[in-house]
């Protein structure tokens, strides 16, 4: 300020309130760092797609300029008006930004009262198996009063790689549409939840893309999946996977019991024609199925499984990993459903494309004769000279062969299921788009409608 602006800046100051403070003012004017975040919410705000108006950017400006113009009289309003508005503007728009950026500016757990269960419809189905951190205010609202609140706000910005790429996506287009799914999906960024690691050894389940990445730093190798139906839908988790079976028997969920099997309780041909058997847990006998009735099937005291080999619902590998769902990747006995453009229509379960080839990512310090067992016990047609012969030594043997049944994946590989609409893919780096299979981003944007560029509500 000039002197004759100062002289006339504190004619307004002597018509303060002597009981007006604020973090943003003192009696010699309002602080730098008022115009500072204004500046910042107007350049991040769209580049978020986060509307201004929710952060007050508009009643900001028009305070700001009557301060430093001191048009109080021109418009009519004391300077304790103006300033305590301009106070209370500032403070709520620090601490709703920087607090939405490090926890979300929604509660992702409305995800799991979405979906009745199927088969028990009185409760919902678990499909985001993570307990986010809730928003807390107390830390943004201890900084607004700091002098490091600018730095502090600027480092709210979610770390993930995959955020940094959608916002530099965003930076590039002007299209409605494109710029209304990347905010949907910067969203999922900043929840207090396991996010992939650019890089990384790990593998990636991108529900969205129906596609599974397994990363080990610049070498990707990708393939296509089927997961869970609308209905049974595959939950979103990070977790490790720690071994593999091969030729697996499949353990029927009781879930998939009770909606599918119990229906042909005491029918032998249902049981045979699809090579399922029912064990008694307790004695391990394998019990006849003609004598086997539905309570005796919804007791808990029995197994149903089927057989290992041709026609297993696992295929011929399964890659397990702890979770809460008893859900897992594996390999299919109807390897045609890669060919389809929508492959949502497992009970939840991962069907991989390339199992083979994810086994050998998964032991990478696997020997030659290692993996030729591994192919030969998936009955895939063997490679070396000592596999052939293997194989023509055994031909009169009981199938499947049974080279290697079990193999410890060590170190655990992480795993994470994810759903992003738009997607840094992980072998061209480019954003590619995807459709909202689950509806779950109809869902993000409803919570998100008061604070959306597409709304100027708050």
């Amino acid at each position: 300020m000039t002197e004759a602006e100062r002289s006339a800046f504190g004619e307004y100051v002597n018509q303060m309130d002597s009981t007006l403070s604020g973090v943003w003012f003192d009696r010699m004017g309002v602080s730098e760092d008022a115009d500072s975040l204004l500046s910042y919410l107007n350049r991040e705000l769209p580049r978020n797609g986060l509307d201004t108006a929710a952060f007050f950017v508009p009643e900001i400006a028009k305070d700001l300029e009557i301060v430093h113009t001191l048009a109080f009289d021109s418009v009519g309003v004391s300077i304790n008006e103006v300033l305590s508005r301009l106070e209370a503007h500032l403070t709520k728009a620090y601490i709703r930004y920087a607090t939405g950026q490090r926890y979300g500016f929604m509660r992702p757990r409305v995800f799991n009262r979405m979906d009745p269960k199927v088969g028990n419809p009185g409760t919902f189905a678990r499909v985001f198996d993570y307990e986010p951190a809730a928003p807390d205010t107390t830390e943004a609202a201890k900084k607004v009063k700091e002098d490091d609140r600018m730095s502090y706000l600027v480092s709210s910005v979610p770390d993930t790689y995959i955020y940094q790429a959608l916002l530099s996506e965003m930076d590039k287009t002007t299209d409605a549409e494109k710029r209304r799914v990347l905010a949907i999906n910067m969203e999922r960024c900043r929840w207090q939840i396991a996010h992939p690691e650019a890089n990384k050894r790990q593998i990636l389940v991108n529900i969205p893309a129906q596609h599974l990445w397994a990363i080990d730093g610049d070498s990707v190798l990708d393939m296509r999946i089927c997961c869970g139906a609308v209905a049974t839908k595959t939950p979103l988790l990070h977790s490790a996977i720690s071994y593999m079976q091969i030729n697996p028997e499949w353990v029927i969920p009781q879930n998939i019991v009770k909606t599918e099997v119990l229906n042909h309780a005491g029918d032998s041909a249902y049981f045979a024609r699809n090579r399922y058997f029912i064990i008694d847990k307790e004695s391990g006998d394998t019990l006849n199925v003609s004598d086997v009735g539905t309570s005796s099937m919804l007791s808990g005291k029995l197994r149903i499984s089927q057989r290992a080999g041709v026609g297993n619902s696992l295929g011929r590998i399964v890659f397990r990993f702890p979770n809460n769902f008893s859900i897992y990747l594996h390999d299919t006995n109807n390897r045609g459903a890669f060919q389809r453009d929508r492959r949502t229509l497992s009970h939840g379960c991962v069907r991989v494309q390339k199992p083979f080839e994810l086994a050998c990512y998964l032991l990478p310090d696997a020997d030659e004769w290692t993996r030729e067992s591994i192919r030969i016990s998936m009955d895939m047609t063997p490679v070396t000279d000592r596999g052939r012969n293997w194989v023509r030594q055994h031909a009169n043997a009981q199938r499947p062969f049974k080279l290697i049944s079990y193999r410890d994946v060590k170190p655990y590989v992480p795993l994470y299921i994810l759903y992003y609409t738009a997607f840094p893919n992980p072998k061209t780096g480019a954003i590619d788009y995807w459709p909202d299979l689950y509806g779950f981003d109809k869902v993000i944007s409803k919570e998100l409608k008061w604070i959306s560029g597409e709304s100027s509500s708050r």
